[in-house]
C-alpha cells in the first residue's frame, strides 16, 4: 500500500504544483478570459499541460530508468551470460518485428525486469541481478518475451495517451467546475476574471486531487489487462510452459520491490493488494495470469 501511495501522491503533486503555478502567472486567468463564455481556451490548456506532461515523460522513460535503477548497458557481452541475454532479445524483436531494443542490467535482490521507451525500434529492456541469479535461462526467456511483448504491443506510448487525455479531462474539469464555483461566491459578478478568487483555487486543488485518484484507477486498469497480453506474447515467443513456470517463479518471491515508483507498472510484477487496494494496482495477481495462461491453452 505504500508504493501505490507514493505513486498516486507523485501525480498528484504534479497537478497541484501546475495548479500553483498557473494560479501565481494567471495561466488560468489569461485561459478563461481569452474565451470568455466557452471553454475552448480552457480544453486547449488543459490539453497542452495534460499531454504534453505525459509524452515529455515518455520522451526521457529511457534516460530516467536508467539514472534511477542504475541499469548498465550491454554494449559489448564481457561473458557468456550477457552474450545469451543479447542473443535471445534479439531473436524475441526479430520474431515480434521489432527494432532491436537496447538490453541492461540493474542491481536488485528481487526478481524483476521492465521495458520502456517512446516508440516500439527505440526501446530498453532490463532485468534484475536477482532474476538472472533466481531462474533459469527458460525462465528467463520467458521474462524477456513478456517484455518484448509490452514493446512490440505499444504499450508504453498507450499508457501515455490514456495518462494524457485523464490528465487532460482532470485538468479542464476541475477549472471548468472551479470557475462556476468562484462566480457563485462573487454573486455572480466579474464572470470574466479567470479564477482570480479563492473559491476558484481551493476548488481546482481538491478536485485535482479527487479526480486525479479516479484516473489513476483507470490508468491501473488498463495496466492490468496490458499483462495478460504481455504474459501471452511472451508464452507465444518463449514457450507456455516456461511462462507459466516463470510466474510461478515469482510466486516465491516475496521481497520489496526496489523498481522507482515511477517505473513499478512496467516491472514483471508488482505488490499485491486486497479490497479497496485492487484498484490501484499495476499488475493483476500471479495466479489470474497463470490460470489466464492455463485457459488459453485448453481453448487452443
Amino acid at each position: 500500500m505504500r508504493r501505490i501511495a507514493l505513486f498516486l501522491g507523485t501525480n498528484i503533486a504534479v497537478l497541484l504544483l501546475l495548479s500553483i503555478v498557473c494560479h501565481l502567472f494567471g495561466v488560468d486567468r489569461y485561459a478563461a478570459v481569452q474565451n470568455a463564455g466557452g471553454i475552448t481556451g480552457l480544453l486547449v490548456f488543459a490539453a497542452i499541460f495534460g499531454m504534453g506532461g505525459a509524452f515529455i515523460s515518455l520522451a526521457m522513460s529511457k534516460q530516467m530508468a536508467k539514472w534511477t535503477t542504475g541499469a548498465q548497458i550491454i554494449e559489448q557481452p564481457r561473458n557468456e551470460n550477457e552474450r545469451w541475454l543479447l542473443d535471445t532479445v534479439r531473436q524475441h524483436a526479430q520474431h515480434a518485428g521489432i527494432g532491436m531494443p537496447e538490453v541492461a542490467v540493474y542491481d536488485a535482490p528481487e526478481m524483476n525486469a521492465f521495458a520502456t521507451g517512446m516508440t516500439r525500434n527505440s526501446a530498453l529492456v532490463a532485468v534484475s541481478t536477482g532474476l538472472l541469479q533466481q531462474m533459469d535461462r527458460e525462465q528467463v526467456a520467458a521474462v524477456l518475451g513478456h517484455e518484448i511483448g509490452h514493446v512490440a504491443n505499444g504499450d508504453m506510448v498507450t499508457m501515455t495517451l490514456i495518462q494524457g487525455v485523464l490528465n487532460t479531462l482532470v485538468i479542464l474539469a476541475a477549472r471548468v467546475i472551479g470557475q462556476l464555483v468562484d462566480s457563485w461566491m462573487s454573486g455572480g459578478r466579474n464572470d470574466n476574471r479567470g479564477g482570480s478568487g479563492i473559491g476558484y483555487f481551493v476548488t481546482v486543488m481538491v478536485l485535482q486531487v479527487v479526480f486525479g485518484l479516479f484516473a489513476s484507477m483507470i490508468v491501473m486498469a488498463f495496466s492490468r489487462w496490458r499483462e495478460f497480453h504481455a504474459d501471452a506474447a511472451g508464452a507465444k515467443l518463449a514457450g507456455r510452459g516456461a511462462m507459466i513456470s516463470a510466474l510461478q517463479r515469482l510466486q516465491v518471491d516475496h521481497g520489496e520491490n526496489s523498481l522507482p515508483k515511477t517505473l513499478a507498472a512496467f516491472g514483471i510484477s508488482d505488490r499485491m493488494g486486497t479490497g479497496l487496494q485492487r484498484l490501484f494496482m499495476s499488475h493483476p495477481p500471479l495466479e489470474e495470469r497463470i490460470e489466464a495462461l492455463r485457459k488459453a491453452a485448453t481453448a487452443a
